[in-house]
């Protein structure tokens, strides 16, 4: 059989799901905040209601068994946020993985703090808890644990490897709305969780993030940092600490309290074409699954990731196989690059320093560089008829390399 990308019939040619979902509840919501005519900082109301902002944090801080959230402008604010309210200054160490979008790093950068990058597990994609330990220095600060895809880090041991040498453990939670590891919800089971609404996540506002705590304290510093050092239950022009106006507006609160509405069935649906797509992935011979911890009582199946095997990515090159998949129809894309090597973090991390950093994360370099694969966000929840096409083509375009 001829590959598309040779001139052949590709796999595929109907569209994967639209996103973002909306509806007559998403427009109607909207109009409840347009015709409030407060739009922001303490947000509005309409026929007596609450507003949308504290009527946000409250459910979402629920429905991720958290206390307590504050919502800010986006989720690359949020762990900036969370750092400075866990007490990390500027000069302070935190140690995060190289596997992640590239806020995870720049977040503590803006102000000054260092990352540090410890590997990631080979089978798992994500922070690797042992590498972690051999990081820490007497600089060390804080730890963030990255939920990558939607997969829950290892929640247990990084919370033993915080609490032995008296770190914060900040949750990178941005892919991961709805994940719950050993049956509690991410983000509310370290020190501080964070979470992204930017337009391609599973809860979607176009921007905005929320920082989530179980410490009244935590809560207090935040909202401080959020609302330009005023505090809590203070005069409008009293600043007690260094802030900056990152709050949201209640149009996006209104948005996501109706997205919210949407989430369960969405997950539902990402859930069983995840579990779909396992099946037939792994009989491809050339495909290898990610491992998940028992422990994950569920995954918020943000993305798909995948690997090609060792054996097959020993004869195949990563970009061009990606290419053979594109042209069948299949999103197929080449996923995060070492963060512990991307200039913006190496020349960030020097101007602050004064000297250069240089960490060696091999497995996540070569992982990078020749195996790790994702689908994008919106393939999750298309009919199941994708599912099979997309195991298709991979293995249509796996078999050509042996003709």
């Amino acid at each position: 059989m001829s590959l598309a990308i040779n001139g052949g019939t590709p796999v595929r040619t109907k569209p994967f799901a639209q996103w973002p979902v909306f509806g007559e509840l998403e427009q109607q919501t909207l109009l409840n905040v347009l015709n409030s005519g407060k739009w922001g900082g303490v947000g509005g109301t309409f026929n007596g209601e609450e507003p949308y902002i504290p009527r946000f944090e409250r459910e979402f801080a629920k429905y991720q068994n958290a206390n307590y959230g504050v919502s800010c402008v986006n989720g690359t604010v949020a762990i900036t946020v969370a750092l400075q309210a866990a007490g990390v200054k500027p000069g302070d160490e935190v140690i995060v993985p190289p596997y992640t979008f590239i806020a995870t790093a720049t977040a503590a950068l803006a102000f000054g703090a260092i990352p540090v990058f410890a590997d990631i597990e080979e089978d798992t994609l994500l922070i690797d808890p042992d590498k972690v330990e051999q990081a820490i220095t007497p600089k060390t600060k804080a730890i963030i644990a990255v939920h990558v895809a939607g997969a829950p880090a290892n929640m247990t041991r990084l919370l033993e490897i915080a609490r032995k040498h008296n770190l914060a453990l900040i949750e990178d939670a941005a892919q991961a709305v709805g994940a719950q590891w050993e049956g509690k919800g991410v983000g509310a089971i370290g020190d501080l969780g964070t979470f992204s609404f930017q337009s391609s996540k599973n809860l979607n506002a176009g921007e905005g993030g929320i920082v989530l705590m179980n410490e009244k304290s935590l809560w207090s510093a935040a909202w401080s940092i959020c609302n330009v050092g005023r505090i809590p239950d203070g005069g409008w022009y009293q600043h007690e600490v260094l802030g900056q106006n990152y709050r949201i507006t209640d149009i996006q609160a209104a948005l996501l309290l109706a997205q919210m509405t949407r989430l369960e069935e969405q997950m539902q649906c990402r859930e069983a074409n995840v579990a779909l797509l396992n099946r037939l992935l792994g009989e491809i011979e050339g495909i290898s699954l990610l491992k998940q911890d028992p422990r994950i009582t569920r995954h918020a199946n943000h993305v798909y990731l995948f690997k090609l095997s060792s054996d097959f990515a020993r004869k195949a090159n990563k970009e061009e196989f990606i290419r053979k998949v594109n042209a069948e129809g299949i999103p197929v894309f080449y996923g995060y690059v070492p963060l512990n090597r991307t200039n913006a973090v190496l020349s960030a991390t020097k101007d602050w320093l004064g000297e250069e950093r240089v960490y060696d994360c091999p497995v996540c370099e070569r992982l990078c560089a020749s195996e790790a694969l994702m689908l994008s966000q919106n393939v999750l929840l298309s009919e199941e008829q994708a599912m099979y096409d997309i195991a298709e083509a991979l293995e249509k375009v796996i078999r050509s390399y042996d003709e």
